[in-house]
């Protein structure tokens, strides 16, 4: 007969500690069940831990459930443990000391995994707190939700995208090219002209945030974007003419930079054979101060020269940085 064993916890969020105890688990049962339980309040939000736990260990069963009960009643989570699953598991599988108990009402054997936290000296407490320096103990999925993302926008030819790979160098970590840059020069080549539609911008806003997410996976604790979906909204209204809700919508519904770096319009425009906004520089500026204003978008302007830009660009980083990392 199948062995059936099951995890129960918050996973708030999954971290190495939940790996090992989770792959310890799976080594000693036929058929994992893995129980989130969490609260309307928790951010990240328990829909999304169990998005992350299903990527992480496929082959176990993932069930989101309400937090609803005292965290010290183990009759009561073993009652509800039974409902949520149908049955009760042959072996329950904590870190805790609530493991025995919890287990006995369940009427089933308890495998205490690493409860010294010695092998992942890490705990969800602590990654909200200070996610940066708990870097190690993260995968790719939850590293994505809390690296820190700088996004760099302004006008045509103000250095954004110079800036944004010396940055990645800077940092040793990646960076987000601007979608959009390419698909224009797609365009231009293919037709001789710029003929954009809304549907244009939705494509670019929609790839630009894909490609952002990718990254995000891969980066060093600080992901550099080169433009994102909230400035297309806007490169769609100098276009365009006009607003486009599409664009706006997938900007509000995609995770926000914790920075942007608004670079200035003073420095020589470099005509590259595809630019066409000289004249409308300083308008452009304008235009995404005051939007990142209104939408409340933490942002601040840059100046000078290269150097000086990145003299002030890594400041504002670092002092972010430091509070991620607990200091």
């Amino acid at each position: 007969m199948a062995t059936r064993g099951l995890v129960i916890g918050k996973f708030y969020p999954p971290h190495r500690g939940h790996k090992l105890l989770i792959e310890a688990a799976q080594a000693q049962s036929d058929e994992l069940y893995v129980i989130v339980c969490a609260k309307p309040e928790q951010r990240p939000e328990g829909e999304l831990r169990a998005v992350w736990l299903r990527e992480i260990h496929p082959r176990a069963k993932v069930i989101l459930t309400p937090d609803t009960i005292d965290g010290e009643d183990s009759q009561g989570w073993a009652e509800e443990t039974v409902r949520v699953l149908g049955f009760a598991p042959d072996v329950v599988f904590t870190s805790e000391d609530y493991g025995a108990r919890y287990a006995g009402f369940l009427g089933c054997r308890h495998v205490l995994v690493d409860r010294g936290r010695v092998a992942a000296p890490v705990s969800g407490t602590r990654v909200r707190a200070a996610p940066l320096a708990c870097w190690d103990f993260l995968e790719p999925p939850v590293r994505a939700h809390y690296a820190l993302r700088i996004c760099i926008v302004g006008a045509e030819s103000t250095g954004k995208t110079t800036l944004a790979q010396a940055l990645g160098e800077h940092y040793r970590t990646r960076w987000v090219p601007e979608y959009g840059r390419a698909y224009s020069e797609e365009m231009l080549a293919r037709d001789g002209a710029y003929r954009w539609t809304s549907n244009d911008f939705i494509h670019i806003a929609r790839t630009q945030c894909e490609h952002e997410q990718a990254l995000a996976r891969q980066a060093e604790r600080v992901l550099i974007c080169d433009t994102d979906a909230f400035a297309t909204a806007i490169w769609h209204q100098r276009y365009i003419g006009s607003r486009c809700e599409e664009v706006e919508k997938i900007a509000a519904a995609h995770r926000r930079p914790d920075l942007y770096l608004l670079a200035d319009a003073k420095t020589p425009f470099v005509q590259d054979g595809t630019r066409d906004g000289e004249a409308i520089r300083e308008w452009m500026h304008r235009t995404f101060a005051e939007e990142l204003a209104k939408d409340g978008r933490p942002f601040v302007e840059i100046a000078g020269a290269h150097e000086e830009r990145m003299c002030q660009a890594t400041a504002r980083i670092e002092a972010l940085m430091r509070k991620l990392n607990g200091d």
